[in-house]
């Protein structure tokens, strides 16, 4: 399995951005999929998840209202709509696919996860 993840950048508060993970290796269709973030000498935390067929979605109370998870089947990518970013949304963001259909399992049962893409966000 390979997760490629992208779309990361420098960004005003305030400001918006998207990141994208394009998957291969197995049936993307078949698996929940997830963001987690780390930013520096924190551990790694969980963003967002979105079940096998994108029609239940699960946010950490930080970004709800603010991040949306998505996912095309089509092109086998999710994606991570950050709007209204903050300074402390500063971080490497990592896609993840889940070990199954849904996305209840702990970050330490996630065998696959995306290079990460850096995320800063300045005040």
């Amino acid at each position: 399995v390979q997760l490629q993840a992208s779309g990361g950048g420098l960004v005003q508060a305030g400001g918006s951005l998207r990141l994208s993970c394009a998957a291969s290796g197995r049936t993307f269709s078949d698996y929940a999929m997830g963001w987690f973030r780390q930013a520096p000498g924190k551990e790694r935390e969980f963003v967002a998840a979105i079940n096998r067929s994108g029609r239940s979605t699960r946010y950490a109370d930080s970004v709800k209202g603010r991040f949306t998870i998505s996912r095309d089947h089509a092109k086998n990518t999710v994606s991570l709509q950050m709007n209204s970013l903050k300074p402390d949304d500063t971080a490497v963001y990592y896609c993840a696919q889940y070990p199954s259909v849904t996305y209840y399992y702990t970050k330490d049962q996630i065998h696959y996860w995306g290079q990460g893409t850096l995320v800063t966000v300045s005040s």
